[in-house]
């Protein structure tokens, strides 16, 4: 039933793209679907974050549809099909898991993420001694930066480019903000100062991939936190019947610090 679900989607998404189909889903590009890609991506994320599971089913159907979408384009150029796409993830995911298909043991979690990375630096390796490339070809230049730096910092970790402890991180972090201090003292120009704010989040990034936490879902928490408790002054405030005019930054503080104490994530 799914597969035949899955056909007719995109037999649809071919009519929606033909002469007789939609004006604006003819009209677009590979180009301008990024941003439609990139909307539909932090909409799933938002429904995994709230467990909102009928939410996480609508949203990976639109997510799916840009799949789709960009398939049919491909198509339509005669560069691959949405059966190319699902053969090459078949492949992989076989190629990928040789303690499943294979002989290879992985009796963790760990070792199976360990095995992965290998099979992946190993296919890098391939496809660089084939085409032009480095170490760090294929990470996408248009990655959020946090995610940009974590995937740089990883793959150079692979290679053995990394710290030997976290203590030497957090002294480099207390260093990072020396350096800002002192860019800050000097009354130095944007740019150093652009230089110092930059190197200091850097470290934070390695000190998150070193923990083994993935920096954008740590700041997608504090984000959230953030909010929660904001939004728990705004509220008293409410209840006061204050205004944020009325209140002075001491009586902020304080309020922020009861929304800390009633909050069990502290």
């Amino acid at each position: 039933m799914a597969s035949k679900r899955f056909e007719d989607l995109v037999k649809l998404m071919a009519r929606l793209r033909g002469p007789s189909g939609c004006p604006w889903d003819r009209q677009q590009n590979p180009r301008s679907l990024r941003t439609y890609l990139l909307e539909e991506t932090y909409e799933v994320l938002d429904a995994v974050d709230r467990d909102d599971p009928k939410t996480l089913q609508a949203e990976l159907g639109d997510l799916l549809l840009q799949v789709l979408f960009l398939a049919q384009i491909a198509s339509e150029e005669n560069r691959f099909t949405i059966e190319d796409v699902l053969q090459e993830l078949y492949e992989k995911l076989v190629r990928r898991h040789p303690h499943v298909f294979g002989s290879k043991r992985a009796d963790s979690a760990e070792q199976v993420v360990k095995n992965w990375e290998a099979l992946k630096a190993a296919e890098r390796a391939h496809q660089n001694a084939t085409e032009t490339g480095t170490l760090l070809a294929g990470i996408p230049r248009t990655l959020p930066a946090l995610l940009e730096a974590y995937q740089l910092t990883r793959r150079a970790a692979q290679v053995g480019f990394d710290w030997p402890k976290l203590e030497d991180l957090l002294e480099k972090l207390k260093e990072e903000v020396g350096e800002l201090q002192q860019a800050l003292a000097a009354r130095d120009d944007r740019e150093r100062l652009e230089d110092e704010v930059g190197d200091l989040l850097f470290v934070g990034v390695n000190i998150a991939r070193y923990l083994q936490i993935d920096p954008e879902v740590a700041l997608r928490r504090t984000n959230r936190k953030f909010m929660e408790r904001f939004q728990q002054i705004e509220a008293e405030l409410i209840r006061q019947g204050r205004t944020w005019d009325e209140v002075s930054l001491e009586e902020m503080d304080t309020l922020w610090e009861k929304s800390k104490e009633d909050d069990p994530r502290r």
